[in-house]
């Protein structure tokens, strides 16, 4: 397959440049297409595009977005499965979870949108007698990854058309099939031209030119905290709004006090860690264990990885698929090195690929025991099937354990006392809490603290992040 063109102002168009790259299947590391890389002129046209479009788009009435958000679910749910074979394909997602999770994430972030905005007062009267207008904050650059392309795809795009904000997508090179799909999705839903624009690129030449842009008045980026930094030096000299949801060393903590539950809590948190083969910004990657119950939680966690499925994303099942991409893999066999060279004890897994899967960037599921919070394996993102489990003799300890991190993402609490989950919870230094398997609901805002990021992704607070705030003063 061949992705030369971009959509930009209605309609596909070539891109200005010669650039390509290829794009590959990680399932069977070979190539299956060639990728049209964007440049600095393609943003621009697409700007120019936006800032025509937003003259009219930013004065639709909400009942017009509320009609367009509908249009828009009815083709994606439409094109479901198309997008998880594409995902799948891409980027190694099984294809069962590829279908019930990554494409589904489409729907369920637009569902919680729409309940958003239809309760939004975009006109609120404060007891003083002013009033407080929000409007769209003008046309805004979007910069996704390739982990959880559709879901990180429609909690920057859905808001930014719900709002009346024309968005210029950047995805993920390495993920463009996905982002393709949507974009046709956008067009049949009735997106106006100019309102959308996709452009395929790399992040040092179309990602930097979306945040230095002057006409765009946003960028939100999903990506590493050091990519990160980078989009907000950027956009410094325009004085653009930023919104960050950057990486994450999200710490699960396991007290004994989950008694005969405490095996499903402790595989659950395995499988919670190795869900798309620990590519997840939020992934719980260190587990936390009361000494009480330690001995008992690290042969679960051992039993738990070694009967973790590794295998090909196209068949059904629970099992887990390839890393995303041999510079993937590569570093997550440097850090599973690094754990052994740290002393950290090696119960599952280890370097290599799993046997039987020699083609492909399929990682062994491992667990080290006995780490301490300052091994690297502890402090820094792996981006793989990787989990440390760290021993603490009170829930003091815990706490302390799990806030000496640069990261606040998300956290995980593993407890039978209510009372300690909320009072634990509430000195976690993280955007989201996780207690006993809990999950975060459609419309509920996700995004972190520290070096984990700015700003919140769904729902209200989703919408906010697109909106300016006037007030208006009668005499």
């Amino acid at each position: 397959m061949k992705l030369d063109r971009f959509y930009i102002d209605g309609d596909w168009v070539a891109p200005l440049g010669t650039g390509e790259m290829p794009i590959m299947n990680p399932a069977e590391d070979e190539e299956i297409g060639t990728l049209a890389l964007g440049t600095t002129a393609d943003i621009d046209r697409a700007a120019q595009a936006a800032s025509r479009a937003f003259e009219t788009f930013a004065a639709w009435s909400k009942a017009d977005r509320l009609a367009l958000l509908r249009a828009i679910r009815a083709k994606t749910a439409e094109r479901h499965e198309d997008l998880a074979k594409a995902i799948s394909t891409e980027m190694g997602a099984p294809i069962t979870m590829a279908r019930e999770q990554q494409a589904e994430a489409g729907i369920g972030h637009l569902d919680g949108f729409l309940d958003a905005l239809e309760g939004q007062e975009e006109r609120q009267r404060l007891g003083n007698g002013d009033m407080l207008v929000r409007e769209p904050i003008g046309p805004v650059g979007l910069i996704t990854p390739w982990n959880w392309p559709v879901n990180q795809i429609a909690l920057k795009v859905l808001p930014a058309l719900a709002t009346g904000c024309p968005a210029i997508l950047k995805p993920s090179e390495h993920t463009p099939l996905s982002a393709r799909i949507y974009a046709e999705i956008l067009h049949a839903a009735g997106v106006p031209a100019g309102a959308f624009a996709l452009i395929y690129g790399t992040g040092p030449e179309v990602g930097d030119a979306l945040a230095r842009h002057p006409d765009l008045a946003m960028v939100s980026f999903t990506g590493s905290t050091r990519a990160g930094i980078s989009v907000m030096k950027s956009a410094a000299d325009t004085v653009k709004r930023v919104t960050l949801e950057l990486g994450g060393k999200s710490p699960n903590l396991v007290f004994a006090d989950c008694g005969a539950a405490l095996e499903d809590r402790v595989r659950a948190s395995v499988a919670e860690c190795f869900l798309n083969s620990g590519q997840s910004c939020d992934a719980p990657t260190r587990l936390i264990v009361e000494r009480a119950c330690y001995d008992e939680v690290v042969e679960i966690a051992r039993d738990a990885a070694d009967n973790t499925g590794v295998d090909d994303p196209r068949r059904e099942g629970d099992h887990i698929g390839p890393l995303f991409d041999q510079l993937q893999w590569d570093r997550v066999q440097a850090m599973i090195g690094i754990g052994l060279e740290e002393g950290a004890r090696l119960v599952a897994g280890g370097l290599g690929r799993p046997p039987g899967l020699n083609r492909g960037w399929y990682a062994r599921p491992t667990v080290f025991a006995d780490v301490t919070n300052d091994m690297a394996i502890a402090r820094r993102e792996i981006f793989g099937p990787v989990l440390s489990i760290l021993p603490a003799g009170d829930e003091a300890e815990a706490i302390r354990i799990a806030n000496d991190t640069e990261y606040g993402l998300a956290a995980y609490i593993q407890t039978g006392d209510p009372d300690r989950a909320e009072r634990v919870a509430c000195r976690l230094r993280a955007g989201a809490v996780h207690v006993n398997g809990a999950g975060l609901g459609w419309g509920t805002p996700f995004g972190g603290y520290k070096a984990s990021g700015n700003g919140r992704e769904g729902g209200m607070m989703g919408l906010e992040d697109y909106q300016e705030v006037k007030s208006l003063h009668f005499g």
